[in-house]
């Protein structure tokens, strides 16, 4: 049992509807049904009865609720707690591109977090947090890497990556059919470069080693039109407005996930530094990466043994 499925199990007593509840936790609604019968298993009882139309407590559920609100508050208690180990120990977090959106709300009073201003690639910001320049990273890291460096991690987010290609043409296109750029330029682009290189082995995706920067930005949109072919598209490039002439489309078949890893040292004892950890951790249920049509590379930490 978890505090995370005691605050699942609350948010569904109070909405007593699925699709609120997980909307309200911000999380799918099959991951929350898992997590709710995962609960269920553990404590012995049936806390819900629900068919297609509604959701009750049963009894057992009813009688537990008040203590499960208890827990919660006991752990609220020892977050404000550990809001004074961190005032005097700033937590450092380094990242690469993407940070989760309300890091701030989810910190707060757990520690004094001070983003880096260094905007760094991901095997600069992962060593960054080996020689203790940083506290924490965000960063796309493999298994391997985490070995060598003495490093712990958790999954905080993830891309579904897709491609571009020329417009009109519409809808998914199979990884086979699309192409993956690598850069010469590996001080900043060798994650990407690992990452795409075992796509294309996986998948038969075509491989094309380009020398100027161009994964994304005009650059890439250029190789887009010159290839003439669906090329996928880096996290950088997510959000970026697309020329007229060109679309975006999912790739399928299978379908790939760019993976974020929060990293700190192995031997962390900072309260401060393990709180945010376990503030800002998310399951890769909760992002579908245990789907069997998503595609993660064999070394990434979030995928299935």
């Amino acid at each position: 049992m978890e505090l995370r499925q005691l605050r699942y199990f609350v948010a569904v007593a109070e909405e007593l509807n699925f699709g609120r509840a997980a909307a309200r936790l911000l999380i799918a609604g099959p991951s929350l049904s898992q997590q709710i019968k995962a609960l269920e298993r553990d404590l012995g009882v049936r806390l819900f009865d629900r068919d297609r139309r509604s959701v009750a407590l049963t009894p057992s559920g009813a009688a537990l609720l008040p203590k499960a609100r208890a827990l919660l508050a006991q752990a609220e208690d020892l977050r404000r707690s550990a809001a004074g180990l961190a005032a005097s120990a700033p937590v450092r977090l380094g990242y690469v591109h993407w940070l989760p959106a309300d890091l701030t709300a989810r910190v707060f009073g757990l520690a004094d977090v001070h983003v880096d201003t260094w905007v760094l690639p991901s095997h600069t910001q992962a060593r960054r947090v080996a020689e203790h320049s940083l506290d924490l990273a965000v960063c796309w890291i493999r298994t391997s890497d985490l070995a060598e460096l003495g490093l712990a991690s958790r999954l905080v987010g993830a891309h579904r990556l897709h491609a571009i290609g020329p417009a009109p043409e519409a809808g998914a296109v199979r990884a086979a059919d699309t192409v993956v750029l690598v850069d010469a330029d590996t001080a900043n682009w060798e994650s990407w470069n690992v990452f795409v290189e075992e796509f294309g082995a996986d998948t038969g995706a075509k491989v094309v080693r380009i020398e100027d920067g161009g994964i994304t930005g005009p650059a890439y949109f250029a190789h887009v039109r010159r290839l003439g072919r669906p090329v996928l598209n880096s996290p950088k490039g997510e959000g970026v407005p697309l020329p007229a002439d060109l679309a975006a489309r999912a790739v399928v078949d299978p379908t790939p996930f760019y993976t974020w890893s929060l990293v700190w040292r192995a031997d962390e004892t900072r309260p401060a530094v393990l709180a945010t950890v376990d503030a800002l951790a998310v399951e890769p249920t909760a992002l579908g990466l245990d789907s069997p049509a998503a595609w993660l590379p064999a070394g990434d930490p979030s995928r299935k043994a």
